[in-house]
């Protein structure tokens, strides 16, 4: 199993000082990779813990990865519908060129109505936007002689570097469809082994039936807060289901805290590793 560390982009901590030393500390540290949400308009009503303040997640990786070397960094998750789908193979493709081909891609429908509203899309059909989306990442990384296709109009899609490990978020049956259809693996809501098992079940089922090989599935929650038996239990039972990813988050409010819940999950990891 694979440990990454979820770096926040909300906030007055999202800053420079806390996102270099952390992302830094985690490739010291021996971690696989780091990740970040996406938010791109918060309301004034839903902005509390974040004073509406959120960095962009593509911008924010590119930065990530210059100061780094080894770690990998990823999208936890970025809502496709929100970004027009050639303009997001572009940053995609950048990211993952310029970084050496460490990007990783975490993708989700989104679900707060105010960004959709913000941005004028109907949160109805972000369903089929992610889909259209995701079909033309695919393509592009995937086009022969790097030639791609946008409203009718051909054009060579360069740097095309390789694709990007591609996780679909979400807990829906429609979202384990997705990841059968377009990803390489799962990103289900939570660590919680129960709920993770029928889908973890369904998703082997669907990648089987599609001809394709095991699925990745990237679970996050919080390691530290329980005992380290129960974390290691948990682990344990995760890895069981499939689970080849751990994402840690915390509530971090400065460097030091973020310092804390490293060192909290590096313990876990160090065990763990022990263990097996």
């Amino acid at each position: 199993m694979r440990f990454g560390f979820y770096l926040r982009l909300m906030g007055p901590e999202a800053n420079a000082t806390v996102l270099g030393n952390g992302v830094r500390r985690c490739e010291e540290a021996g971690l696989d990779a780091v990740w970040v949400p996406d938010h791109i308009a918060i309301p004034p009503d839903d902005a509390e813990g974040s004073g509406g303040r959120y960095l962009d997640p593509l911008t924010s990786l590119a930065w990530l990865a210059a100061g780094t070397e080894r770690i990998r960094v990823g999208t936890a998750a970025l809502i496709a519908p929100y970004r027009a789908a050639l303009p997001t193979a572009k940053a995609i493709a950048t990211i993952q060129e310029l970084s050496g081909g460490r990007l990783e891609l975490g993708v989700g429908v989104g679900w707060m109505g105010a960004e959709f509203r913000a941005l004028g899309l109907d949160r109805k059909k972000r369903g089929r936007i992610t889909d259209e989306t995701l079909s033309f990442i695919r393509e592009a990384f995937s086009a022969e002689d790097d030639v791609v296709v946008s409203n009718s109009q051909s054009f060579l899609f360069r740097p095309r570097p390789k694709m990007p490990r591609m996780w679909i978020g979400g807990s829906a049956p429609h979202a384990l469809a997705r990841a059968a259809r377009f990803g390489d693996g799962w990103m289900p809501l939570g660590d919680d082994p129960e709920e993770i098992g029928p889908g973890s079940k369904e998703l082997f089922s669907r990648f089987s039936d599609a001809g394709r090989g095991e699925p990745e599935i990237a679970a996050g929650g919080e390691l530290g807060r329980a005992g380290l038996q129960e974390d290691l239990d948990r682990l344990e039972a995760l890895s069981s289901l499939g689970v080849t990813e751990y994402i840690h988050g915390s509530r971090y409010s400065d460097l030091d805290s973020l310092l804390r819940s490293l060192e909290a999950l590096t313990s876990r990891v160090e065990a763990f590793r022990s263990r097996s």
